[in-house]
């Protein structure tokens, strides 16, 4: 494409060194920021993120920096690639640095604010003022797209020119890019979808089958649905890549944080043990807990995302929940 723009991406995770890795093979300059400068020397010197995404070689042409004033400085494209619950507090840093007005912001983080119960988009305009603003979600488990995996995912923005534009940088053959209007929708598909996978984990913890998660992917997806249209979001949108998709994927894939905490959770483990062995963050953690106070305000019944709040939160035993959640009132689909 023509007037390419310089590009950084916020957060050394997995998925932000994956989107470099893709952006570097497709000839963008590219820049990985992240907070911890013992790390990002690290990964400078062996090219590789050895803690999050081992085996996949970071080209030399990336620059890796902690840096933040120098890495958004003069940047076309920023990509948003930092945990949920840590964006609002580097998005504060960069507002008082000199960054790019005129730039897109690209958020490409699955969750929601605890306490403000704000999706990441939403954070990012509290923070940045009326800036350019796009999501990209979708079922992408990042070693899978780095390997070159046939992945599909979704960019949505309002603004139909800046869709254009990013599905133009982010496309390849092996990484297809789907356009959408509905941030909402998309923005809520993604974050709440990781419940779910944590449910899905429990079951297989406990020993259930193939029965169980078909009903949990099945009704899980009708409350994620319930609360997006209470929300503002389109019903069609929880059918497509950022709400089925990603919710498949995410519930039986053998890489997803969110499903196995729940198995080890479902094998006797409490959430204080599971996260203390992890060195990623598991989004649908913090968002079970913003999910579930969202339910309340929109009114809206959610029994699975109120039965993982309470394992996660209430030291509820896992079984006992399953069993609540079977013995409810009878009612029509």
């Amino acid at each position: 494409m023509k007037n390419k723009p310089d590009i950084v991406i916020l957060g050394d995770g997995g998925w932000g060194t994956t989107l470099s890795v893709l952006l570097a093979r497709k000839g963008f300059q590219v820049t990985i920021w992240g907070a911890f400068a013992e790390n990002i020397a690290y990964m400078d010197k062996k090219r590789e993120n050895k803690k999050f995404l081992p085996g996949i070689k970071i080209p030399g042409e990336i620059t890796l920096t902690s840096n933040l004033k120098g890495a958004i400085q003069n940047k076309g494209l920023v990509v948003l690639a930092v945990p949920s619950q840590y964006m609002r507090s580097v998005l504060k840093k960069a507002g008082r640095l000199d960054y790019p007005r005129q730039a897109i912001y690209l958020s490409v983080t699955k969750g929601i604010e605890m306490g403000t119960l704000k999706r990441v988009s939403e954070v990012i305009k509290s923070e940045l003022g009326a800036v350019k603003l796009a999501v990209l979600s979708g079922p992408t488990i990042a070693h899978e797209v780095a390997k070159g995996t046939p992945t599909v995912a979704v960019v949505a923005s309002p603004d139909r020119k800046i869709n254009k534009f990013l599905q133009d940088i982010f496309m390849t053959d092996r990484f297809r890019i789907y356009t959408n209007t509905d941030v909402v929708g998309v923005e809520l598909g993604g974050s709440l979808k990781n419940i779910i996978a944590i449910a899905c984990g429990i079951s297989d913890g406990l020993g259930f089958g193939a029965n169980t998660k078909a009903a949990i992917l099945a009704r899980g997806l009708a409350e994620i649905s319930r609360l997006g249209a209470a929300m503002g979001a389109g019903s069609r949108t929880f059918s497509g890549i950022s709400g089925l998709g990603d919710l498949v994927t995410t519930c039986i894939s053998p890489y997803s944080r969110n499903r196995l905490v729940g198995e080890k959770i479902g094998r006797g483990k409490s959430l204080k043990q599971v996260i203390s062995h992890m060195q990623m963050v598991a989004e649908g953690v913090p968002t079970a807990k913003s999910a579930y106070a969202l339910s309340l305000k929109y009114k809206v019944d959610m029994p699975i995302t109120r039965e993982v709040y309470n394992v996660l939160y209430k030291n509820k035993p896992a079984l006992k929940a399953f069993k609540d959640l079977m013995a409810r009132e009878k009612k029509e689909e």
